[in-house]
């Protein structure tokens, strides 16, 4: 199926006289006819579903429906992206390990990756985005297990070159891991670039109407997770599960597996069913909303670009962005609709030009079918130092703006207007 077909239909497919639409399994646990059966299902989580704390049936058609949209195996739903991105590291990652990170990632991963996970004696070396191949290899270390990086970057709307940091990764014989929140599957699907775990915060565009946060993550199947001998929680026996070797047991999807047998189960970071359903009403628009977003967001982005009142934009949909031949490689259809300038004059004319916007809100969210703004130096990233906004490519008077399904004649108006105020 075409996407926007399986938008509609991966996930859930009534039987005979069952509900059209997906229904909300409001339960907290399954009933089954023995204890023996019960016990059947602990040693094997496959066959059936245990606790609501990290399996529910509505969830698992939201998850069997992302997979499938981004190409790959199996999924694992989290209640936020934060979430998402945390048990991605920590169920390949032990305390004493490394990895590295794109530099140009959103302000709150910057935070989990430089100060949570060492606590947690993880380390991470961020490198610049742009980085050749060598760069990236020359900080592999013995202990490092993957490489993480964004499609679009937020907010810095850098493209990531998945081809290069994926043929490195590959050369080191370890991971790529990529959050894929702002392009989606419907404009782009990493896995077909060489990733081979995706991340989203579903709380964006997959949901889109800004009503409830999750996460999720999206397993390939194609990562050979015994050629390196590195993974020894996912080759060799997991004592806190009934000595299961996940490469063994569950040799087509070992990493999802692991995620929520182990992590999910001690964590417990599972979404609500009533989450998992309205985030599937999102998912299921998803392929009409994103041509609407990136077709309102490049006209916005031209008119930003020909004021005259910015000294920067970063839009990769534009001719002159440094990342322009990117997107066309790894994004035809377009870059989203999130566009990052910053008005001449720095912070304080910035706070104006946002205040004086009338249909944009002034809100800590973004893709979200409304336009929206934030100065993310002051919300989102305001907790990085000066030297790490200047890494994630952000300066203090930088103005997020997402721009939404309104008439784009009417977000241009009001772009006019507060500009006009400054």
């Amino acid at each position: 199926m075409k996407i926007e077909t399986q938008v509609l239909h991966e996930g859930y497919s009534p039987k005979n006289g069952e509900p059209r639409v997906m229904p909300i399994y409001q339960s907290t646990t399954y009933v089954y006819n023995s204890t023996d059966a019960v016990a059947d299902v602990f040693d094997d989580p496959t066959l059936g579903m245990i606790y609501s704390r990290f399996e529910n049936p509505t969830t698992d058609a939201v998850e069997k429906k992302i997979a499938a949209l981004e190409g790959g195996i199996a999924a694992m739903c989290t209640s936020s992206g934060q979430a998402a991105t945390l048990l991605a590291i920590l169920n390949i990652c032990d305390s004493g390990d490394h990895f590295i990170s794109s530099s140009s990632i959103y302000g709150g991963t910057v935070n989990l990756f430089a100060f949570t996970l060492k606590k947690m004696g993880i380390e991470c070396t961020f490198v610049d985005v742009d980085a050749s191949k060598e760069d990236i290899l020359k900080e592999i270390k013995p202990n490092t297990k993957l490489i993480f990086g964004e499609t679009i970057a937020n907010p810095a709307l850098t493209i990531l070159d998945i081809e290069k940091w994926a043929d490195a990764a590959h050369s080191a014989g370890i991971p790529l891991i990529v959050d894929n929140t702002f392009a989606t599957p419907v404009l782009c699907r990493p896995f077909e670039w060489g990733a081979d775990i995706i991340i989203h915060s579903t709380s964006k565009y997959m949901d889109g109407h800004a009503v409830q946060v999750g996460g999720v993550i999206v397993d390939s199947g194609k990562f050979d997770w015994k050629k390196s001998g590195k993974f020894k929680g996912l080759t060799e026996p997991d004592e806190s599960y009934h000595g299961i070797i996940y490469t063994e047991k569950y040799p087509d999807a070992p990493y999802i597996t692991k995620a929520r047998m182990q992590l999910m189960r001690d964590f417990g970071c599972y979404p609500a069913a009533n989450s998992s359903f309205l985030l599937n009403l999102g998912l299921e628009t998803l392929a009409v909303r994103m041509p609407r977003y990136c077709e309102n967001a490049l006209k916005v982005a031209q008119y930003i670009e020909s004021t005259g009142k910015v000294n920067s934009i970063k839009y990769a949909g534009l001719e002159s962005d440094p990342h322009h031949e990117l997107a066309k490689k790894y994004l035809p259809d377009g870059v989203c609709g999130v566009i990052s300038f910053s008005v001449n004059g720095g912070r304080e004319t910035a706070v104006k030009f946002m205040d004086s916007l009338k249909l944009a809100s002034n809100e800590v969210h973004v893709a979200d079918i409304r336009t929206c703004v934030l100065n993310p130096a002051s919300a989102t990233h305001r907790q990085l130092t000066e030297e790490q906004l200047v890494a994630a490519g952000i300066d203090p008077g930088m103005i997020r703006l997402s721009v939404g399904l309104e008439n784009v004649d009417d977000i241009i108006a009001d772009l006019a207007q507060a500009f006009a105020v400054i």
